[in-house]
């Protein structure tokens, strides 16, 4: 098994506390108002999501429509603009352009969820035309959108492994011969999913021995934070922004 090269988008000490859509706790998910919160909390990694518009503007927001955390409505990817720009998270806060995030947090490195198929061209656009290599890492549970991505953005680009590739590396940590392919510089996993464990000792083994570092989402629990932390995972992604600082700063972890 070959390591995978160490990225420049990794270059911060682990354990990384990644604010998952800037902390969304409070329900103001995915809006620059959470964003620097967890900036101001000292956060470096912040995790959002991506849509395109009807007309090109690459937008951050979770859900393909606007009506679950917005006083809008209709699906984004079927709106202009003009539309989505008047839509309030939570009735006061706009949803803002991705492009604007990165202008507003020069300092942040950002994972970024590709929502949808018709915002990987917007991004890998943005991504060259702004010089982000380094602080944008592009992930997807599509795993043909990440496939794309990495076609798209070559050897610069920063992805997380993506499906077929994170069950390779789970049958692997059980000694059975399986692929994983791909030049992901990270993995991206839930816990558990569907009733299944996914982090354990050995799959944290089995990524760390191909140079992998291992994200865990989305992680509120204290208890749970310091039992992954304990397993030697590389990264947590949490709404809770305030208790992985807390669980962080108890261990001596908090950079």
């Amino acid at each position: 098994m070959t390591p995978q090269p160490h990225h420049p988008y990794l270059d911060h000490p682990a354990p990384l506390a990644f604010a998952h859509r800037g902390g969304a706790a409070d329900g103001l998910e995915n809006t620059v108002t959470a964003f620097r919160r967890a900036v101001e909390l000292g956060y470096r990694y912040l995790e959002t999501d991506v849509h395109a518009t009807a007309d090109g503007e690459l937008v951050a927001f979770h859900d393909a429509t606007l009506d679950r955390v917005s006083d809008g409505s209709g699906a984004i990817t079927a709106l202009p603009w003009s539309v989505v720009s008047r839509a309030r998270v939570g009735g006061t806060e706009p949803v803002p352009l991705f492009e604007e995030l990165l202008t507003r947090f020069p300092e942040a490195r950002w994972n970024v969820d590709a929502k949808s198929d018709s915002a990987v061209v917007p991004l890998l656009e943005l991504i060259r035309r702004t010089g982000a290599w380094d602080r944008v890492c592009v992930s997807s549970f599509a795993e043909a959108r990440v496939a794309r991505a990495r076609r798209l953005g070559g050897p610069r680009l920063a992805t997380s492994l993506g499906v077929r590739g994170v069950l390779g590396l789970r049958l692997r940590s059980y000694g059975l011969p399986a692929p994983v392919r791909g030049s992901a510089v990270c993995v991206q996993v839930p816990e558990v999913q569907t009733g299944v464990r996914v982090v354990d000792r050995r799959f944290v083994r089995a990524a760390h021995a191909r140079g992998l570092p291992v994200h865990v989402w989305t992680v509120n629990d204290p208890a749970r934070m310091h039992a992954l932390l304990d397993l030697g995972v590389d990264g947590i992604m949490t709404d809770h922004i305030d208790t992985l600082r807390s669980v962080l700063t108890d261990r001596g972890a908090w950079v």
